[in-house]
């Protein structure tokens, strides 16, 4: 199974509309995953067949009036890393909390996975992380700054204290797949940083394009879907993922005494009420049954 990940900022004059036909489009090829459709844009990840996803990206950059089909991140999975379809509407297809940025309009400058390992290596540059705290521990570049954010909405907060450190170093960004550095950058723009840089494709394509003598990727990279991270061959890591607070769990992790299968973990542990802890402590038992049985419980199918 192939799974797609893309995005792309321009004026949507219709997101219902849009959201429609593409939930029929999506519907029609059989995908699984998540689309948010906004007047700023959409921002998806849907897996399925590679044919199934190759005529709704097409089909999406037609309607969209773009030159040419959306570009995807693509990855493989053994299995659909997701258990529904949902196309929704949102005021943002990426939450920082400022729908009036438009990064198709003003943007920082992209930068090739070629060309990455040469700006962060610049002793002049500041690296930022734009991703979340969690996804940072899980894996980032060397001499990256973690904003220590668990909500890209909090991105904001760090960005103007970053400034009033001073904008005049050139500043690197980077996220998984390209859409939260790029967003962040038209932010940095705004509150007056010049020399603005953002990979291009993100962290995937970094991992896709740079051959591994070359990479300088630390660790694993988080994604959004139920295979949790994946490692520098863009294969299924080692993380497992917490269901009541969905924080990356390592081997580590899995072996502290407050880790509670399929109930909570060490970074959760204590924050559950009575009635949401016995409601997961029934599905780990549930869980647990399935497997003597030799099913899998996957909980509730639908469509949204």
């Amino acid at each position: 199974m192939k799974v797609a990940a893309f995005y792309r900022f321009l004026d949507v004059a219709d997101p219902a509309s849009l959201r429609d036909d593409l939930l029929a489009e999506c519907r029609e090829q059989g995908l699984l995953g998540t689309v948010l459709v906004a007047a700023e844009g959409v921002n998806g990840t849907l897996a399925g067949s590679e044919a199934g996803l190759q005529a709704v990206l097409g089909w999406l950059g037609r309607r969209l009036g773009v030159d040419a089909p959306l570009e995807g991140r693509w990855t493989d999975a053994s299995e659909a890393p997701f258990r529904k379809l949902r196309v929704r509407l949102k005021k943002e297809i990426v939450t920082l909390g400022r729908p009036d940025l438009r990064p198709h309009e003003r943007v920082g400058e992209y930068v090739a996975p070629a060309d990455w390992n040469a700006l962060i290596e610049n002793p002049d540059v500041l690296v930022v992380d734009t991703r979340n705290h969690y996804e940072y521990e899980v894996g980032t570049f060397p001499r990256a700054l973690d904003p220590g954010t668990d909500s890209f909405r909090e991105f904001p907060d760090y960005a103007a204290r970053l400034a009033a450190e001073g904008t005049d170093r050139p500043v690197a960004m980077f996220c998984t797949g390209g859409i939260r550095c790029e967003k962040a950058t038209a932010l940095m723009l705004e509150l007056g940083f010049e020399d603005v840089y953002h990979l291009q494709g993100g962290i995937l394509n970094y991992l896709q394009q740079v051959p591994g003598h070359e990479n300088r990727w630390q660790g694993e990279c988080f994604i959004f879907d139920t295979r949790v991270a994946l490692d520098r061959d863009l294969a299924e890591g080692g993380y497992v993922q917490c269901h009541a607070c969905r924080r990356p769990l390592s081997a580590k992790d899995l072996a502290s005494p407050d880790y509670r299968e399929g109930v909570s973990c060490p970074a959760c542990i204590g924050t559950l009420d009575d009635e949401r802890e016995g409601r997961l402590a029934e599905r780990a038992k549930q869980v647990a049954l399935a497997e003597r049985r030799g099913e899998k419980h996957i909980g509730p199918r639908g469509e949204d």
